[in-house]
């Protein structure tokens, strides 16, 4: 029997996969319980007044502010990454993001007048979360040893379920400690120092994954970056040290600046990749032509799905019956019917794709996924249209978000897979982070839509995004066999 072969007969399991599944399971589950229970309350907490323990932001501002947090989140996800593969090995990188978030949302708990620390604590989470969330990932990969897809995949499902009980369980937890925002805060910090807490007793588990940095820096490297970091920190803190001097500097504007800034890092890396010299192939580039169009797709389905935490939290509360079964619930419980939802239908879903096989091809599936996004904002134009008149049963935002998860189920897994499928070989390590730009793309954009509303009604505002939505959607499909040719899925007829 051979040393591995070895390993493999002693190694303990749990339903046959390795006991460090459930560790990151855990920490996993924990950390999005902070994650989601934070933003089913942030719109809330930004828009109350200083009088009632909130900041007292204009809806617009407040809307901005949790459109560009989510996007920052996902683009530090890039640099998380690099720092674990670099420097710290993702175990270590895990257990300082966690540290780092759960000393965000302390601050955040502090009930102290004054908006300073609430600042500090959304960038802690933002930094925090780009440092855990891609490298949790990874360790859950590298539980199993190479060859062993199949209990991979599985794996990996284990892990998705614990993204969706933590996110189903928090808004209905944080929501309800009666607009306390420090104590739901405070729970938040909580839900994370028990993710931490057995991330380490559970560690002995883990088998070494993750211990050592892939590609560690030499001493000279080493010394280069921490001279490129500290040199970038420092500009970026003397510009918006001169911009707040300058007396120009607002929420608003900076909102907007960091909006241009997620949309431009993008544009660039493709730019990097197409005009760089990277030796692509004619193929390489090819699909790389037709990821940019994916990409793009992608940003617009996000721009209106992660409106959730609030435009349409904010519709729950001012123009909703949010009585459900008979009991009242609060606004922010409805942030639960998406992770519901999406449990029930994965693996409808997954058994769909299977069946329907190379007949439908990526850019019919997230044509169909634009597609679902704009009918629920059709959904939502006619829901706000009857809110007019007086308010509506929640089960329109139940009928919106049972929309919009057949939305996410024919996009989102079909993108993770094809980000890998059409990655060219130099960059195939990180372009699963360049996937989750699209996440930021989208947020950043949506949190600014909310600006229409000054302009516009709410039933022409939904109607005015399902349209573009559903626009995007028929350009794809109208496009999809030329995409299908780029991809190299079938030939130039």
């Amino acid at each position: 029997m051979s040393v591995e072969a070895g390993q493999r007969a002693e190694e303990k399991t749990i339903f046959g996969h390795p006991r460090g599944i459930i560790t990151l399971f855990m920490t996993e589950m924990w950390e999005r319980f902070s994650f989601y229970g934070l933003r089913a309350i942030l719109f809330f907490f930004l828009v109350a007044t200083v009088a009632g323990g909130g900041l007292g932001l204009p809806k617009t501002t407040a809307t901005a502010v949790v459109g560009v947090y989510g996007a920052l989140v996902y683009l530090l996800a890039l640099p998380g990454g690099w720092i674990a593969d670099r420097v710290l090995g993702a175990r270590r990188a895990v257990l300082a993001g966690g540290s780092v978030i759960m000393l965000g949302h302390i601050c955040m708990a502090v009930p102290i007048e004054g908006s300073t620390l609430v600042w500090l604590g959304l960038a802690l989470i933002v930094a925090g979360t780009g440092l855990l969330k891609p490298n949790i990932s990874t360790m859950v990969g590298r539980l199993y040893p190479e060859g062993d897809n199949a209990r991979r995949d599985a794996g990996f499902s284990i892990f998705y379920l614990g993204i969706n009980l933590g996110a189903f369980a928090a808004p209905y937890v944080v929501s309800n400690l009666d607009e306390r925002w420090h104590l739901g805060f405070g729970a938040a910090a909580v839900g994370m120092a028990f993710g931490l807490a057995q991330y380490v007793i559970g560690g002995r588990h883990l088998r070494g994954v993750g211990d050592e940095p892939g590609h560690r820096l030499t001493p000279e490297e080493g010394r280069r970056f921490g001279a490129l970091a500290v040199t970038g920190l420092a500009t970026a803190a003397l510009a918006i040290g001169l911009w707040a001097i300058s007396g120009t500097l607002t929420v608003d504007r900076f909102t907007v600046a960091l909006t241009v800034l997620t949309i431009l890092i993008p544009v660039g890396y493709f730019a990097y990749i197409l005009l760089g010299s990277h030796n692509l192939t004619s193929g390489e580039r090819s699909k790389m032509k037709a990821y940019i169009w994916l990409f793009a797709a992608a940003a617009v389905f996000w721009m209106i799905y992660d409106l959730a935490p609030t435009v349409l939290n904010d519709f729950a509360a001012t123009r909703t019956d949010l009585s459900l079964f008979g009991h009242s619930i609060t606004a922010a419980t409805t942030q639960s019917f998406n992770p519901l939802l999406i449990l029930i239908f994965v693996p409808i879903f997954a058994g769909l794709w299977v069946r329907l096989g190379d007949r439908v091809g990526a850019a019919q599936k997230f044509a169909a996924g634009l597609f679902m996004i704009g009918v629920s904002f059709v959904v939502m134009a006619f829901a706000a249209h009857l809110a007019q008149f007086g308010k509506i049963s929640v089960w329109w935002l139940f009928l919106v978000y049972l929309i919009q998860v057949f939305g996410e189920l024919s996009l989102s897994p079909v993108g993770l897979s094809v980000t890998t499928e059409l990655a060219p070989h130099a960059f195939r390590s990180q372009m699963l982070g360049v996937w989750f730009l699209s996440f930021a793309v989208g947020d950043a954009i949506g949190g600014q839509t909310a600006r229409l509303l000054q302009y516009m009604s709410q039933p022409a505002y939904f109607a005015t995004l399902a349209a573009i939505a559903v626009i995007a959607a028929v350009v794809l499909l109208g496009f999809s066999h030329r995409l299908r040719v780029l991809m190299g899925e079938v030939r130039a007829s």
